[in-house]
Parts: structure tokens; C-alpha cells; sequence
């Protein structure tokens, strides 16, 4: 508790932990953490919140409880850049931590569930980590429809294509481009080794 007195953010934040009653407390960022950790473990294995059983209904309260644990786990990934990324970059873990600051990014993109004014203070983080989800316009397409065969059967191919974007003659008999012939028993296309 000692070592890390204030739950702490970029921007000078400070974040407050909440108790059941909705009073503001100023607690250690170990005991905050905690705090977190706790409510979310509790409220994901409460049947009545997120149910697991095919006939039960999730509770009216469902999406404001998951904008406030999506909320907290954000403050706790901000807390950990702020105030301790050196030592995790000396423990070498920094990869994982951007991993779950992905998550919570593509996660909010996608369901906006954290307001702006929170997730902001790490919006260069995002951008360097270049975590944004690409815009509808530059979304690869959809896949295309399978091709019909002289029966009027519709056949896969695979899905594979050439550089022009052409199904294979046949279907069944594809050309193993980087080795100049089909693939090698089993159908498992060699690897070539880099060098």
C-alpha cells in the first residue's frame, strides 16, 4: 500500500473507488485494484447478471454493469502505464498489458461502452499501437459467392484464387503456387524457409 499510495492516471487522474452505498473513497491503487478485481469476479459469476442457463433472461441492469467493469479494468490499464510501465518493461511484460489495453479498446470501439472523456487520456497510446478498427470502407470485402458448376450444383472451391482474383480451372486440383506443383501428400503446403 505503501509503495503505491494513489490509484493514479494520466492527465493527473485520480480515480475514486465507489462503494455500494455510492460513496466516494480515496483508497491505495492496491486496495482499488482489488476492489476491481473483486466486483468483477462477483458480479461475471452472478447467474442473475450474466446467466449461463439457455432459458434465463439477463437482468435490465446488464449493460450499465458491464460499462462499469469495462470502466474499472480501463482505469486499472490506465493506472498500470502511469505509474509502473517501467517496471513492466523491465519484467518484459509490456507486451501482454498492450494486449489487454487492445481489447478494452476494440472492445469499447465496437460496443461503446466507456465514455471519451475517460478512454482520451490514452488516445495517443491507441494511435501508436495503431489499435483502432479499420472503417467500414476499408474492411476487406465479403467472401464471393461459390461458383456454379455445369449441373447447376453450386461447388466450393475453397476459396482459393489467383492474382486476378479467378477461381482454379478445377476445384480440385490446385496449383501449389511457391512450389511450382500441387501440395505435398496430405495437402499441406510446404513452408519455405526464409533466409
Amino acid at each position: 500500500m505503501s509503495g503505491c499510495p494513489d490509484m493514479t492516471g494520466p492527465g493527473l487522474r485520480t480515480y475514486l473507488w465507489f462503494d455500494e452505498k455510492g460513496k466516494k473513497t480515496k483508497v491505495a491503487a492496491p486496495q482499488y485494484i482489488d476492489y476491481v478485481m473483486t466486483f468483477t469476479q462477483k458480479t461475471i459469476n452472478d447467474e442473475s447478471i450474466f446467466p449461463t442457463k439457455y432459458a434465463n433472461e439477463f437482468p435490465s441492469s446488464f449493460e450499465s454493469l458491464v460499462k462499469k467493469i469495462l470502466r474499472l479494468l480501463f482505469h486499472v490499464v490506465a493506472h498500470m502505464y502511469h505509474s509502473h510501465f517501467k517496471e513492466i518493461m523491465l519484467l518484459k511484460l509490456h507486451s501482454e498489458l498492450n494486449s489487454v489495453f487492445t481489447h478494452i479498446i476494440l472492445f469499447n470501439e465496437r460496443f461503446h461502452l466507456i465514455e471519451d472523456k475517460e478512454t482520451e487520456i490514452l488516445q495517443d497510446l491507441a494511435t501508436a499501437l495503431r489499435v483502432h478498427s479499420e472503417p467500414p470502407e476499408l474492411a476487406a470485402p465479403p467472401p464471393r459467392p461459390a461458383a456454379k458448376d455445369n449441373n447447376n450444383c453450386l461447388e466450393s472451391d475453397g476459396g482459393a484464387r489467383d492474382a486476378s482474383g479467378a477461381a482454379p480451372a478445377h476445384p480440385h486440383h490446385h496449383r501449389h503456387e511457391s512450389q511450382g506443383g500441387p501440395p505435398p501428400a496430405g495437402g499441406t503446403p510446404a513452408i519455405p524457409a526464409s533466409g
